[in-house]
């Protein structure tokens, strides 16, 4: 019969224990044991309290006797749990030198289940010391070696540009980004809704292509922009035209390019020579990370382009043409650094890699 007298507890032991029950933040087994001790003190039976807590009789008495003799400290767990398994130095370097490896199974890197299905351990284990060494199997990140074998003057005269830039000059990184698809959807755009992105059908439409030529103001951010249907000298010549035209307080103009064709022809040398305040920089082979303009290139595909419906060339022409203008209401220079100029670069003799 005892087992159906209620318990009488404090008004402070009530408001403490309603506190844990109510917790979303504590421990599991303490708002447990919180609403076991209330139910007693509401005059639950053991059996109501059985069902619906989900627990058992010896639960329920045991943790009755402990408050009965410690009160709240009687709540407290007596086992703290068992301390995490640590791999040691032997199990660790098997796993770093087995990450090393291909798999034998044809696959081209390491899961956690796959290496620890191998060495007959965790995929826990293998995660923390994947962790601990900072191994990522799952990553790939692609690099282009440049094999100019003048690229240390290059890069250090574009660098100098950058964060030394001559009096009175105006310093541009200039770039075309061709082929840039009119792509409209033969499906309608569904907007973007609470709990549901923007969708955009899976087919689409080829109005045409455009290439769009940018020059990027190293010292204010502005970006200058004219797009045009086609791709050769004839345009990057008048583009180059426009751009003198703007700067006309500059006594010297210097624009940092890559060594693409276009920019090399007959036409553009005599255009260099009736422009003698024009000085050209060529970026090092395969080193286009040296040309600022490719920063904002990338700022453009991912707020216009990528996701873009245009209608027609001409929509993909006007939509681009208003992005650079008011972009550059707005524009800031980019915080190009360089960390450690005792640190020289150069190209690895061996393998051509730029370091």
């Amino acid at each position: 019969m005892r087992r159906n007298q209620r318990m009488v507890i404090s008004e402070e032991q009530r408001s403490e224990l309603r506190r844990w029950a109510a917790s979303r933040t504590w421990p599991a087994g303490d708002v447990f044991r919180a609403r076991l001790i209330l139910a007693l003190a509401d005059g639950h039976t053991y059996r109501q309290i059985m069902t619906s807590l989900q627990t058992t009789a010896p639960t329920i008495s045991r943790w009755k006797q402990r408050f009965e003799q410690d009160g709240m400290e009687g709540l407290h767990a007596r086992h703290k749990g068992s301390q995490p398994r640590v791999a040691d130095a032997v199990v660790q370097a098997r796993i770093a030198r087995k990450t090393h490896q291909k798999p034998p199974d044809g696959s081209t890197h390491w899961t956690c289940r796959k290496m620890a299905a191998a060495l007959g351990v965790s995929k826990s284990t293998v995660q923390r010391v994947w962790a601990q060494m900072r191994l990522k199997p799952h990553r790939l990140d692609g690099y282009m070696a440049s094999n100019d074998p003048n690229f240390e003057e290059k890069a250090a005269d574009i660098i100098g540009l950058y964060m030394n830039p001559p009096q009175h000059a105006a310093v541009f990184c200039v770039d075309e980004k061709t082929a840039i698809q009119a792509l409209d959807r033969l499906d309608p755009v569904l907007p973007l809704s609470p709990g549901r992105a923007e969708r955009h059908g899976f087919e689409y439409y080829r109005h045409g292509t455009l290439s769009l030529y940018a020059a990027l103001d190293v010292k204010t951010g502005q970006v200058q922009g004219m797009t045009a249907g086609r791709h050769t000298s004839q345009e990057f010549i008048a583009f180059l035209a426009g751009l003198v035209a703007r700067t006309g307080w500059a006594q010297e103009i210097h624009v940092v390019l890559d060594t693409l064709s276009a920019h090399k022809t007959k036409e553009v040398e005599r255009f260099l020579a009736e422009h003698p305040q024009v000085r050209f920089h060529f970026t090092p082979t395969y080193s286009s990370w040296l040309n600022q303009v490719e920063l904002w290139f990338a700022k453009i595909q991912r707020d216009v382009i990528r996701r873009g419906v245009f209608t027609s060339v001409a929509d993909l022409g006007n939509k681009l043409r208003r992005y650079i203008r008011l972009y550059s209401k707005s524009a800031k220079p980019f915080g190009w650094t360089y960390t450690d100029p005792t640190r020289r670069i150069r190209p690895n003799k061996i393998a051509g890699t730029a370091y």
